[in-house]
């Protein structure tokens, strides 16, 4: 977008009255426009009134983007770590996905207790925080998805980590040699005996190196790690063998396609009981596999998302706002970077005509030219806000044309803003089961609103 912004003269684009409100609009008031944080962004101290066109712009992208949960503004970055998990799982677990697998973990857990199925498949897996979370903190069996073969490797490590530290604190009879006993699903005629794991005996995640295939109907889930290597690899949706047994499938931010993939299989696949879903990476979607899934979506005239506004859903809106009301959001470290990055970007196409957006990260240091360009910074911070504005919408749109493919085949579903939005900007959850899902919904209403089709939509 910055190097559009120079080489097109987006900012010329917008109404003049634009130009000259949001000219004179301080960090405070931009980050009201994107959270509604400090009252009305039309009425900040320090700058001028916007015309009622940009106010009723501000106020239909606001109304018309889901729900997100958290509180405007505060602290970007989460604790240092949960105190809510044990010291066993929060080992090489950043503070983020602490938060992340602790919250899934127990939405997880409530579906087990909803659906009698004690059985996960974590697809995506990486290096296996929620997959341990699931295993060892709450009892379930999982068996963990990842088709990068090193992370696998070391996902397997820290479980070994794991289970050599519990058998040390067993040794020295400390009274810690075991984790919290985790609430096992009720016993039902699918599910009549506990699962067998214990924080006493626990059981290990089942890692599969194996790639999740989006196209493949739900009987053929995975493919070797690499094409052309090795045997197909055995579906775990299937059950143990001659068992019949349902599994729950999730990803935590599961990679562009992948996360539809998930949706496929459960759809497609009577052995899934239900799934969660948290995004990522909308910008790694292809089209027409990855959007738009809804008969509904597909229906509608201008349903096209550009790359652009792919990768636009994917930014931090809450931590960039929460940086804006810190006043750190348009001094030379936040925004002199990405107009010198842009400045390195526009002389690509001029040295290769191929390269018309070249990737170039942007630099940690920028050495000081002696040129006031702070106007220029600031119109580049405002369209950036009106872009981040934007952002939110095109993440609606793909979210609900997910929702809307899963009711459209009559399965209960719901997002939930699961995560705080401040740390984990992807924090809408979707979640479907073959079973009602009014227990589980319940036990969530403290994260947020529960948005379910028939409350958005009609």
């Amino acid at each position: 977008m910055t190097l559009d912004f120079f080489s097109r003269g987006l900012w010329a684009q917008l109404p003049p009255a634009w130009q000259e409100a949001l000219a004179a609009a301080p960090p405070r008031q931009l980050a009201a426009a994107l959270l509604g944080a400090g009252g009305v962004p039309g009425g900040s101290p320090g700058g001028s009134a916007w015309p009622l066109s940009l106010l009723a712009f501000v106020a239909a992208a606001r109304a018309l983007a889901l729900p997100r949960g958290g509180r405007p503004g505060g602290a970007p970055r989460p604790p240092c770590h949960s105190p809510r998990l044990h010291p066993l799982l929060r080992r090489h677990v950043k503070a983020k996905k602490q938060h992340e697998i602790r919250r899934l973990g127990k939405v997880l857990q409530r579906l087990s207790e909803a659906t009698g199925c004690d059985r996960v498949v974590d697809v995506g897996s990486g290096q296996g925080h929620l997959s341990r979370f699931l295993a060892f903190g709450l009892g379930l069996s999982v068996t963990a998805v990842e088709g990068d073969g090193r992370l696998a490797g070391l996902a397997e490590r820290f479980d070994r980590e794991l289970l050599r530290e519990l058998a040390k604190k067993r040794a020295r009879g400390a009274g810690g040699g075991s984790l919290p006993p985790p609430r096992h699903p009720k016993s039902t005629p699918r599910n009549p005996k506990p699962p067998p794991g214990s924080p006493q005996n626990p059981r290990c995640p089942r890692h599969v190196a194996g790639r999740l295939d989006p196209g493949a109907p739900g009987e053929e889930f995975l493919l070797p790690p690499e094409p052309g290597q090795g045997p197909p690899v055995r579906n775990p949706l299937r059950g143990e063998p001659g068992g019949g047994q349902r599994v729950l499938l999730t990803g935590l931010h599961a990679c562009g396609d992948l996360s539809v993939a998930l949706l496929r299989h459960f759809a497609r696949s009577p052995h899934v009981a239900a799934v969660t879903s948290a995004a990522c990476c909308y910008m790694k979607l292809s089209n027409p596999v990855g959007y738009p899934l809804s008969s509904w979506v597909s229906g509608l005239r201008g349903h096209e998302l550009s790359s652009r506004a792919l990768e636009a859903a994917c930014h931090a809106l809450e931590a960039f706002a929460g940086r804006l009301l810190l006043g750190g959001g348009g001094d030379s470290s936040g925004m002199r970077p990405h107009g010198h990055r842009a400045a390195l970007q526009s002389l690509g196409p001029t040295a290769q005509p191929s390269l018309q957006h070249p990737r170039v990260r942007p630099g940690r240091r920028a050495l000081s030219l002696g040129v006031s360009d702070s106007a220029r910074q600031q119109e580049l911070l405002a369209f950036r806000c009106l872009a981040l504005l934007l952002a939110p919408l095109v993440e609606s749109l793909i979210l609900l044309d997910r929702l809307l493919y899963l009711r459209e085949q009559g399965f209960q579903c719901a997002l939930l803003p699961l995560f705080d939005p401040r740390f984990s900007p992807r924090n809408l959850v979707l979640v479907a089961a073959r079973a009602p899902l009014e227990g589980v919904l319940e036990g969530c209403k403290k994260y947020g609103e529960t948005l379910t089709i028939d409350t958005k939509i009609q």
